[in-house]
């Protein structure tokens, strides 16, 4: 017998230990692909045949299904009645049975034909059972090891399954080299044409969240909590953060004592990712403001209805408030939710009407914010001081 079935049997067991897969999965795909064996061997293409098989003594029963007529044309598809009666007593006409048959062993090219659909069932069967078991994982920020690069796509080997890291979830300028081990945020389990497949990130800002969530314990109890976040992976963040306790700073809880947990988040992302913590503000002027730190804000003018802003910010402050490339207002504004137009804040330039009253669309509010106290002259300093003496001399 080409096909030596106790052997079989204890491969089966040897089989579902090792992948940590069920051992009745793998018994049914070893069933189906002897199926497809006794129907190359004994039967027809298009029988309907099931079997099954016992893993103790490793004995094969095939059953064939039939179509009960009173004229047998085709006994590999149909039976007599009378024959289906001997088999099963209530049997009737246009009815379907199972006749039970015996295999004893299988030619060559039938086990060859076993073993190869044992082996891509087997792989079909580890992957889907892989897949959902890390479909629960999905959301999560997992230790892995990239396994190869491939132009820009990046494969990692996360423990019992792989994943891709397609360039626009890739920090920028990053590298990655094979053998090297990273946390990555599991982002979606897609099924493709070849199966499912694994998608990682490190460049989305849910994995900074997750990295926050790891160093600040405050999180967890719900102290403080992380209200938003703009990113551009590899160039810099902004986070809004806010606290549910009185009392609490939420900035110095999420920083650390002497930065502490922003440099562990920094070192995980890399030195050259610049990550801003800004307190989260209900009230959209306030918000914005904070969201342009560093930069010094004078005045904010907000049109709720097309979601736009106005801000102007002294001329020394301008390029501070845009960024290098738009950076720090392009941030901004994906934060606040905002269109933000930053202008320079000139004293001989009056505001328009059109900004400054309420469009028939929707509400405009506009916030002067306090100007820094302008320092005096040596001069002014010495005067005020003399006349201050003198009123009290009087």
């Amino acid at each position: 017998m080409d096909l030596d079935m106790k052997q079989l049997a204890v491969a089966i067991r040897t089989i579902a230990e090792e992948k940590n897969l069920p051992e009745d999965a793998v018994k049914e795909v070893v069933e189906q692909a002897l199926a497809a064996a006794y129907r190359r061997d004994y039967g027809d293409r298009e029988q309907e045949i099931r079997v099954d098989m016992n893993l103790n003594t490793g004995d094969i029963d095939v059953y064939i299904s039939k179509e009960i007529v009173e004229k047998v044309e085709n006994p590999a598809y149909e039976i007599s009645l009378s024959e289906a009666q001997t088999r099963r007593k209530n049997a009737q006409l246009g009815e379907t049975i199972e006749v039970h048959e015996k295999a004893e062993e299988f030619g060559r090219v039938a086990a060859q034909t076993a073993k190869q659909v044992i082996l891509q069932r087997l792989r079909e069967a580890e992957r889907e059972i892989v897949m959902n078991e890390y479909q629960d994982k999905i959301g999560t920020v997992i230790n892995a090891t990239v396994s190869r690069v491939e132009g820009n796509i990046v494969r990692i080997d996360l423990g019992k399954a792989q994943g891709i890291m397609p360039k626009s979830e890739q920090i920028q300028g990053e590298r990655y080299y094979p053998g090297q081990r990273l946390k990555v945020f599991l982002k979606d389990v897609e099924r493709g044409f070849r199966g499912p497949q694994l998608v990682v990130s490190r460049g989305n800002k849910e994995f900074i969240e997750w990295l926050f969530r790891a160093e600040v314990p405050e999180m967890e109890s719900g102290a403080v909590e992380i209200k938003g976040i703009s990113r551009e992976a590899g160039v810099r963040s902004k986070i809004a953060v806010a606290s549910n306790v009185p009392g609490v700073d939420p900035v110095g809880t999420f920083v650390g004592g002497h930065g502490t947990r922003v440099n562990a988040v920094v070192s995980e992302v890399g030195e050259q990712e610049k990550i801003d913590i800004i307190v989260w503000a209900e009230n959209p002027v306030e918000y914005i403001t904070q969201a342009l730190s560093p930069t010094k804000v004078s005045k904010v003018t907000i049109d709720e209805a097309s979601k736009k802003a106005r801000v102007l910010v002294p001329e020394d402050q301008l390029s501070i408030a845009i960024g290098k490339s738009g950076q720090n207002v392009r941030l901004a504004s994906k934060l606040t939710g905002y269109e933000l137009d930053i202008e320079a804040d000139k004293q001989a330039i009056t505001a328009s009407p059109e900004t400054d009253q309420p469009e028939a669309s929707g509400r405009v509010e506009t916030t002067e914010l306090p100007k820094t106290p302008r320092l005096k002259k040596k001069n002014e300093l010495e005067s005020s001081l003399l006349e201050a003496i003198e009123e009290h001399g009087e």
